[in-house]
């Protein structure tokens, strides 16, 4: 046998399997087999509703049927992509604002024990007290324009990035910051190269909640005062008992944070794809 033959054959470990790197079509039957369920049960949702319409079981004032919720959605779709905009460009908005500052705020948090015991008290506060309660203040402290509901998807998304990254930055091997130490590395580098990477996925975990709650932040500070945005809609549609507006609303509402969901998991397994290669056992498993 030829060196480079010998070079290219799989080294293999005891007490570990090796599997090969799933192809595309693997990768579609994967993903096929896990999105099966969640859309049977949404279809299973949707029959029920469509039943409870047609059989009237319930008045049409208090459920609409899914024929005229998709009505009003395919006739009023300039209304309702208007508003969903606003309160998409909220959500962005006040979730970037979200993580810059609660992933700076964990780094401080981390190095300075200090800074931890003194702001982590008040971060737990500040997360318990219910937004709904205190947005009200922020609209007559800020008036009725876009400020007030930024800074409510910031409350709402930041204590999810904070906690994420503070338990990231903590749990990095601590035989890899001495051997980091050893070798003469400074704080930033050992923070650049070792820590901050090692933080990544539960970052991320944390990033995947805070976008959805950024979405209820947002409609959240809607309520309470605006001209604009879908909690505007929904507002609007309950006050005039039009139901098919309202769960269209809804429906749209949930779909942004079904969407921006799944482009932070698509951020994540593009930054992060040992991470997720690791996680969907496609690399090594131990038997």
């Amino acid at each position: 046998m030829s060196q480079s033959a010998t070079e290219a054959a799989p080294v293999k470990v005891a007490g570990v399997a090796q599997r090969n790197k799933p192809g595309a079509g693997e990768r579609a039957v994967r993903a096929l087999e896990q999105s099966w369920r969640p859309v049977a049960l949404l279809l299973v949702c949707f029959g029920a509703w469509w039943v409870i319409a047609a059989a009237e079981l319930v008045e049409p004032y208090l459920v609409p049927s899914p024929g005229a919720t998709l009505d009003v959605l395919t006739g009023k779709t300039d209304y309702i992509w208007q508003h969903s905009w606003v309160t998409t460009y909220e959500t962005l908005l006040g979730f970037a604002i979200a993580v810059g500052v609660g992933v700076l705020a964990a780094v401080i948090m981390v190095y300075s024990s200090t800074v931890e015991k003194t702001l982590y008290p008040i971060l737990l506060f500040a997360q318990v007290v219910p937004k709904i309660a205190i947005a009200p203040l922020f609209v007559v402290w800020l008036g009725f324009g876009i400020a007030p509901k930024i800074l409510i998807a910031v409350l709402i998304a930041f204590f999810p990035v904070v906690i994420s990254m503070v338990t990231g930055l903590k749990a990095v091997d601590p035989e890899m910051l001495q051997l980091s130490s050893t070798m003469g590395a400074r704080p930033w580098q050992t923070f650049v190269k070792i820590r901050f990477p090692a933080s990544l996925p539960h970052l991320f975990s944390g990033l995947k909640v805070a976008v959805t709650l950024a979405v209820t932040g947002a409609v959240v500070g809607e309520f309470v005062g605006a001209n604009e945005g879908l909690g505007y809609v929904i507002l609007q549609a309950n006050g005039n008992l039009d139901t098919p507006m309202l769960f269209a609303g809804l429906l749209v509402m949930s779909l942004i944070g079904v969407v921006l969901f799944v482009l932070v998991e698509i951020a994540e397994k593009l930054l992060l794809p040992w991470h997720a290669g690791r996680r969907d056992g496609s690399v090594t498993t131990t038997y």
